[in-house]
């Protein structure tokens, strides 16, 4: 059984976009996605199987449809990220400020010089790395609410859609997904 992380980005944030996680899951099950788990409202759900491009496709088409939504989706395998765990770039801040360390989570192996190019608009102690072949560390040493670093900027810089989340919830995914 190969269990899924979908991600989905940008619902649940502030008044619009409003996408409830009891009506995902039920939305999931209706079309065949199976039972998933949920962790928080902002859009995390466990998958018990499936392939990682078919159920990032069907996972989207399925909230455009049902919810009216267009939101980015990225899918790892458990393995995944498992994987991107155990090589975390930064493991000093991830046990000193484990909400300042966030996986950028791209839909697209990002761009050759995303990172420099992050880098180069860091502010505020931010560090910027590579994490895996797909995604990107972002260490906000201020605060996320302190960066500069807007979802639309990184996106252009990576050159995909991605989505972020902090080392508190990659480890409680990794929880969920491990059974």
């Amino acid at each position: 059984m190969t269990r899924l992380i979908a991600l989905i980005r940008g619902i649940n944030v502030g008044s619009t976009r409003k996408l409830p996680m009891a009506d995902l899951r039920t939305a999931c099950a209706e079309e065949g996605l199976g039972e998933v788990k949920t962790y928080i409202q902002s859009g995390n759900v466990v998958f018990d199987e499936g392939s990682a491009t078919e159920i990032e496709t069907a996972l989207a088409r399925l909230i455009h449809t049902r919810f009216k939504l267009d939101v980015p989706v990225v899918v790892r395998t458990a393995a995944a990220w498992d994987e991107l765990i155990a090589a975390c770039p930064f493991p000093e801040e991830a046990k000193a400020a484990p909400r300042a360390l966030h996986l950028v989570a791209c839909q697209k192996v990002p761009a050759k010089d995303a990172v420099e190019a992050l880098r180069g608009r860091a502010k505020h102690g931010e560090k910027i790395a590579a994490w895996g072949a797909h995604d990107i560390a972002i260490h906000f040493g201020g605060g996320v609410a302190e960066s500069k670093l807007a979802p639309s900027l990184i996106d252009r810089l990576i050159g995909s859609p991605a989505t972020g989340r902090n080392w508190n919830t990659m480890l409680k995914l990794q929880a969920m997904a491990a059974g």
